[in-house]
């Protein structure tokens, strides 16, 4: 069993970002990612400095060529199954069988979608269904703009929209509005639409179950998320609640409750979008790199 400085769990943006920081510090890392970028599904990345309207798939392949020059970086494209052990003393198990040892683990699994069950949305997640305002909003040219309700946090979202576009508030049985939102929603010109969505076709067309059809630039849906793996769970990490779902807890360094394991990205901290999960990383790795340098701290 071979044994690293550092494993980083998921070699996405956050992950690698992390990954940067200690192979500049010459620590041995071990990427270990499963391929499942939670934004994959975009054609286009927006809103993160020098990198706006690139395809996602190049900025994650151009970061992982930079960070593959580095002599002290491994790269296993694999899904881990297992974690456990104890600060300076980590084993991590590979789907493939393998196992490999570390003193310090770093968890950037990303999430997983909990999205609405309207027939048709999840196969438009990231193409014309999507969450973020910042990232995908300016493309729908103020366009006509749907927002499906997923949770009471939905109204904020429907608040926030017509920023970039007029905006349909389709509560869709989800939630009712109070007098105060309604007049808020109304103060901003957003259309409220009681009435049930029957299913999502074509590029975002909104099929009602009173047979009306309703024709958008873009939809947005703000889903609750879930660590998109078990493994801090399984490791014992306390996990938190927020408004948009379950993550793992850590302190301002990035530690968890459990002495050596550190999180970073969306699975760690909310809101989610490229930029911020890079900063998250880099953040991260660095922490982890103290966090050896100084271990009685």
């Amino acid at each position: 069993m071979k044994n690293y400085d550092v494993i980083v769990v998921g070699g996405s943006y956050a992950g690698m970002a992390a990954a940067l920081q200690l192979v500049r510090a010459r620590r041995s890392v071990l990427v270990i990612d499963a391929g499942k970028r939670r934004n994959r599904a975009a054609l286009h990345s927006h809103g993160f400095l020098s990198q706006d309207g690139v395809d996602p798939a190049v900025i994650a392949s151009t970061a992982r060529a930079q960070l593959e020059r580095y002599p002290t970086l491994s790269w296993v494209d694999d899904l881990v199954v297992k974690a456990s052990g104890s600060r300076d003393a980590f084993t991590v198990e590979r789907a493939g069988g393998d196992i490999h040892g570390a003193r310090r683990l770093l968890l950037a699994t990303g999430v997983s979608d909990i999205l609405p069950a309207v027939h048709g949305l999840a196969e438009r997640w990231g193409t014309s269904v999507f969450h973020c305002p910042y990232c995908h909003g300016y493309e729908l040219d103020r366009g006509r703009i749907g927002v499906i309700a997923a949770s009471p946090l939905s109204v904020h979202q429907a608040q926030l929209l017509p920023e970039w576009g007029s905006v349909t508030f389709f509560t869709n049985g989800v939630l009712e509005l109070d007098e105060a939102s309604q007049q808020d929603l109304s103060m901003r010109g957003v259309e409220v639409e009681t009435a049930r969505i029957d299913r999502i076709e074509g590029h975002a067309e909104v099929m009602m179950a009173d047979g009306r059809q309703l024709s958008f630039a873009g939809l947005f849906t703000a889903p609750k998320n879930a660590p998109s793996t078990s493994i801090a769970e399984d490791l014992g990490c306390v996990l938190a609640d927020t408004p948009m779902g379950t993550q793992i807890q850590t302190s301002d360094s990035k530690e968890t409750n459990i002495a050596g394991v550190f999180a970073c990205g969306d699975v760690a901290r909310v809101p989610h979008s490229v930029s911020l999960a890079v900063a998250d990383g880099a953040w991260a790795g660095a922490q982890i790199h103290r966090s050896l340098v100084w271990p009685e701290n």
